[in-house]
C-alpha cells in the first residue's frame, strides 16, 4: 500500500481484526441487492469509527477502508493512504480499479469520511454505535456522508469479488474535512497536489438523492422526487468593518462604528442579487415546475420561459429554497464590536457569508457588497480560505442518460430533476481542475433533514439498501 507523507497501519494488521462477514462468500454476480451483510458489516464500521475533528481519525478510517479492499485483491499500488505531517488524523484514501480501455479517462467516485461534531449528552442514542430503530439507522454520518462512502467500497468489493473488468478504470477518493472550513481538506489537497491520482473524465458524488413526502417509504410515505445535482454554488465569507476613535459614553456623537456597520447590513438585508438562471436551474424549475399545481409550480414554469417575468419571480421569491437557487445570495451570520461599556466604538465587524451563483468571481461580488453599502468608511475583505469559482458542469446526456434509465427502473413514476446546490461539497475542487462532478440520484431523505448535521441523525434502510443497488448498477453501466 502506497502511503504519501504520513505512516500508515499495515493492511495485513487491520485484516486480522475485522469481523467474519467482512470476508464474506460473494453475492451471485451481478445481483444488485446481494451481499447485504458484508455491506452492513462494512457500513458499520466505518460508521462506528469516530471521523469528527475534535477526537476522531480520517485515517483510521481510510485505513480500515484500504484494509478491506485488500483483502479483494487491490494490490498495494492501487491504494494509496494520505495525510500531511501537520495534520496526520486528516488523511485519506485513493483507490485505482484498471480498466481495460487504453483510451478512455478514468471515473471518479469522491465521499468524503469526515462527520459534524455529536455530543453524547446530547443524544438519545450514542452517536458513534450504530442502532437500528423502527426501519431506520442512527449515529453520526449514517446519511451525510458514510452511507455513499460505504457504498464505493462496497461497490468496489463486489466488482472485485465477480471478476468484473471495467472498461474504464475506477477511482475511489475518500476524504477528509468537507465539513470544517478551516480543516485540512483532501478533495482539494490532491485536485493541488496529486492531479494525476484522480485524474478523471468526471465525478460522482455527494448531492443528489430523493425526498419523501415527510415519511420514509417503510412507514407507509412516498418518493416524491429524485435528483441529480448539476453545479453548486461557491462559498465565500466577507467581513465587514468599521473603525472610530471612539471616546468617552457620556458624551455620543453620531460617528459611531456601530451604527455605520448597523446601516451597512440593513442595506445588505433589503438588497436582492440579480435574478439568474443556469441550464441545471432552468431545467430543475420547468421539470419540477410541472409536476406541481399550485402557485409556485405555475411560476416555476413561467421563470423557466421567462427570466424576466417580475410577477413569477415574486411568487418564487416566497420561498426561500427557490429564492437562493435564483441569485447569489449575502447574508450576515456573525457580529462583534465596541471594547468597554462605558466607551464608544473604536470598532465593528460582522461576517457576511455569501452563496455565489456559479460563473461569479469573489471580486465581483465584493465589489457588488461595496455598491450595495456605499460607504467607505465600511470596509469589506474576503475571509480566507477563498474558495474556486463555481463551474457547472454540461448536461451531458452519456452521463444523465444512464442515471435517467436506472431510475426509471429503482424508482417508477418518481421524476429525475436536475438541481444546483445552494449549499456546498468538494465537487467545487475538482470542477476548479477541470472534473466536472455531478451528485448522483439513489438512496432518499425525509424533508425534516433527518437529523443531518444536528441531533439523532438516521437514514432509512431501505432507502440505503436501495441506492446502494441504485449506483452499483450505475456504476457497471459507465463502465461496460
Amino acid at each position: 500500500m502506497r502511503k504519501l507523507l504520513t505512516g500508515v497501519i499495515s493492511a495485513a494488521v487491520l485484516v486480522s481484526t475485522m469481523p467474519g462477514s467482512a470476508l464474506a462468500a460473494p453475492a451471485a454476480k451481478g445481483d444488485p441487492y446481494g451481499g447485504e451483510e458484508a455491506f452492513r458489516s462494512l457500513y458499520k464500521e466505518l460508521v462506528e469509527t469516530n471521523t469528527t475533528l475534535s477526537s476522531g481519525s480520517c485515517t483510521l478510517a481510510a485505513e480500515r477502508m484500504a484494509a478491506r479492499l485488500k483483502t479483494v485483491g487491490f494490490t498495494d499500488d492501487q491504494l494509496t493512504i494520505f495525510a500531511t505531517p501537520e495534520k496526520p488524523k486528516e488523511g485519506g484514501l485513493v483507490a485505482v480499479m484498471p480498466g481495460t480501455s487504453k483510451t478512455e479517462k478514468p471515473i471518479l467516485l469522491l465521499a468524503h469520511l469526515d462527520v459534524v461534531e455529536a455530543k453524547r449528552e446530547d443524544w438519545v442514542r450514542d452517536p458513534f454505535t450504530l442502532i437500528e430503530e423502527n426501519g431506520y439507522l442512527y449515529a453520526r454520518g449514517t446519511e451525510d456522508d458514510k452511507a455513499m462512502a460505504a457504498t464505493w467500497v462496497d461497490t468496489l468489493i463486489r466488482f472485485k469479488q465477480e471478476g468484473f473488468k471495467p472498461k474504464r478504470t475506477l477511482k475511489l477518493a475518500l476524504t477528509c474535512g468537507e465539513e470544517t472550513t478551516y480543516a485540512f481538506n483532501g478533495a482539494e489537497w490532491l485536485a493541488k497536489n496529486k492531479r494525476d491520482l484522480i485524474d478523471a473524465a468526471y465525478a460522482l458524488n455527494e448531492g443528489g438523492g430523493g425526498r419523501t413526502d415527510g415519511k420514509g417509504v417503510s412507514e407507509g410515505g412516498k418518493l416524491v422526487v429524485e435528483s441529480i445535482q448539476v453545479g453548486e454554488k461557491g462559498v465565500q465569507n466577507f467581513r465587514l468593518e468599521t473603525r472610530n476613535p471612539g471616546g468617552h459614553s457620556s458624551i455620543p456623537v453620531r460617528d459611531n462604528a456601530i451604527y455605520e456597520l448597523a446601516a451597512a447590513l440593513v442595506k445588505l438585508q433589503a438588497y436582492d442579487f440579480k435574478l439568474e438562471l443556469s441550464d441545471t436551474t432552468r431545467a430543475f424549475f420547468a421539470k419540477a415546475g410541472a409536476t406541481r399545481t399550485d402557485d409556485l409550480g405555475k411560476a416555476m414554469q413561467a421563470i423557466a420561459a421567462n427570466p424576466a417575468d417580475s410577477a413569477a419571480e415574486a411568487v418564487l421569491n416566497t420561498d426561500r429554497t427557490f429564492h437562493s437557487m435564483l441569485r447569489t445570495t449575502c447574508v450576515a451570520t456573525l457580529i462583534d464590536g465596541g471594547h468597554a461599556n462605558n466607551a464608544l466604538p473604536q470598532r465593528a465587524g460582522a461576517n457576511v457569508n455569501c452563496r455565489i451563483f456559479p460563473g461569479h468571481s469573489i471580486e465581483e461580488v465584493q465589489k457588488e457588497l461595496q455598491a450595495v453599502v456605499a460607504d467607505t468608511g465600511v470596509t469589506i475583505t474576503p475571509v480566507p480560505p477563498l474558495r474556486p469559482l463555481a463551474k457547472t458542469p454540461p448536461m451531458d446526456p452519456a452521463i444523465i442518460g444512464p442515471m435517467e434509465k436506472l431510475a426509471a427502473k429503482y424508482f417508477p413514476g418518481v421524476p429525475l430533476v436536475p438541481t444546483m446546490s445552494t449549499g456546498a461539497t468538494d465537487g467545487i475542487f475538482l470542477a476548479a481542475v477541470g472534473i466536472p462532478t455531478y451528485g448522483v440520484p439513489g438512496a432518499w431523505g425525509n424533508p425534516d433533514g433527518n437529523g443531518v448535521h444536528g441531533l439523532n441523525e438516521r437514514i432509512e434502510i431501505k432507502s440505503l439498501m436501495t441506492g446502494r443497488a441504485y449506483l452499483y448498477e450505475l456504476v457497471k453501466a459507465y463502465t461496460k
